[in-house]
């Protein structure tokens, strides 16, 4: 669609408090069928409440589960989200221009958090969830260190202790996201760690395990079940958490209101899905009420972790040692432990399963790409547009930018609408290692990923 002849040169679209969603929306009121059942790992039959409650709060489990379109943001929530929301949306016109596009480029920016990236809208929300129902203490894990920062965050501003147990490679690329945590009052602590049975049996069998987000998971999922002052949190995956990032999408559909134009193609880079489904869910909900048929939403994810591009649609595990429940997923299997590629937050063997569904049934598109590409891309649009991308969100960048020369062989004037979900300010480490020409790709090898697929837990239909 083009934009309409009033559109002006306008930059940056901004939205008042107010304009702050009141609701999140629930996808799962529009699903045409509804998602595979949670299984729980010893029985194999549909979990229930009680199965969960020793790990979240009650609230969070209804909203796992329910199928209400909109459910009520509470103004404790609200009056938090006030210190960064409602977040910008930006023309990318300078990157147009350097691509010689006839494509809109817009970005919705989330690196404006104090946390510098889309991860404390639903910290928050957790936190106040378990604060409500008097949980002291709270354990994480984190990958590149953007969860674990607005955990940290979330717990300092509603008097909650928070343990994250960090991916080793992350925790040693990344010091500076350990020290944020820490400043933050959080425990920090290298996975796999000697302070659970799951990391000491990951210990014994590899000293030098670089670790991975299955793999902490266990970890943190152990601390929380071992202690009856301890609640665990999750940064990505769960129904729930997919569901408080809509307020990203929600403000962008206003914000493109402002800009008079409407998104043809909508894109999110993709590692558990809470980025990608915060943007694309509300225009997903178009799709699938068929008010805009022609939509295309695309997920975008490593080709050194390819879940969606490469992995089974079966039931496996969340975490890496079988603590968690059973969901249906693309999955590279429970046991997989990617190479240590910068893009921390996108090294993950599974994705959420409602973002699996959608996929399946043909709601979006998914494709990988490489890291040096991806890199190349995001030093292109920190050249034209000034700010420098996490490297999750510059694989995005990278399928935006194809978009765009697409646009720009084809003569389509198409808008295009992407998530940059955090800044890079904490990886200027890859930067260097790109900038020097060492970083190189890796493709996960196919054999690698069939055997890890080999022990995914045989569950029947």
């Amino acid at each position: 669609m083009a934009a309409k002849a009033s559109d002006t040169q306008r930059t940056k679209f901004v939205l008042d408090e107010k304009d702050i969603p009141s609701k999140w929306y629930n996808i799962q009121a529009d699903l045409k069928t509804p998602a595979p059942p949670v299984l729980h790992p010893g029985t194999g039959q549909p979990i229930g409440p009680q199965d969960l409650a020793p790990l979240f709060p009650m609230e969070l489990i209804k909203q796992e589960v329910s199928r209400e379109r909109w459910i009520a943001i509470p103004d404790g929530i609200r009056d938090v989200l006030r210190l960064w929301r409602p977040s910008p949306l930006y023309r990318a016109r300078r990157l147009e221009r350097a691509l010689g596009t006839p494509a809109r480029i817009y970005y919705k920016y989330e690196g404006v958090s104090p946390a510098g990236s889309h991860k404390p809208n639903t910290a928050v929300a957790q936190v106040y969830y378990n604060k409500q129902e008097k949980v002291t203490r709270i354990s994480t894990e984190t990958g590149a260190g953007q969860w674990g920062s607005a955990l940290a965050m979330a717990c300092s501003f509603f008097g909650l202790q928070c343990k994250v147990y960090m991916v080793k490679v992350s925790y040693q690329q990344k010091p500076y996201r350990r020290i944020m945590m820490e400043t933050w009052g959080a425990q920090v602590v290298a996975s796999p760690s000697p302070d659970t049975q799951a990391g000491k049996k990951v210990l014994q069998q590899d000293p030098n395990s670089p670790g991975s987000l299955g793999i902490a998971i266990s970890e943190a999922v152990e601390d929380a079940a071992t202690r009856e002052d301890t609640k665990y949190s999750l940064g990505s995956v769960l129904n729930h958490v997919l569901m408080h990032q809509t307020v990203i999408g929600l403000e962008a559909k206003k914000q493109l209101e402002k800009a008079d134009d409407e998104a043809d193609i909508v894109i999110g880079c993709a590692g558990g899905g809470s980025n990608f489904a915060g943007l694309s869910f509300p225009f997903a909900a178009d799709k699938l009420t068929g008010k805009q048929k022609k939509l295309r939403i695309i997920a975008v994810e490593p080709s050194a972790c390819p879940s969606l591009t490469k992995g089974k649609y079966v039931y496996d595990f969340g975490d890496a040692v079988g603590l968690t429940p059973l969901v249906k997923m693309h999955t590279l299997g429970h046991a997989f432990v990617p190479a240590p590629l910068h893009a921390g937050g996108l090294r993950y063997h599974g994705m959420a399963p409602l973002v699996c569904k959608l996929y399946d049934e043909g709601v979006i598109e998914a494709v990988a790409v490489s890291q040096v590409s991806t890199f190349q891309t995001a030093v292109q649009f920190a050249r034209t547009e000034g700010i420098i991308p996490a490297p999750e969100s510059a694989h995005a960048i990278r399928v935006v930018i194809d978009e765009a020369l697409r646009c720009k062989r084809d003569g389509k004037r198409q808008a295009i609408l992407f998530n940059l979900s955090g800044h890079g300010h904490f990886d200027l480490g890859a930067y260097e290692a790109f900038l020097a020409g060492k970083l190189q790709d890796y493709e996960y090898p196919a054999e690698k990923i069939a055997e890890a697929l080999r022990g995914v837990p045989k569950v029947k239909a």
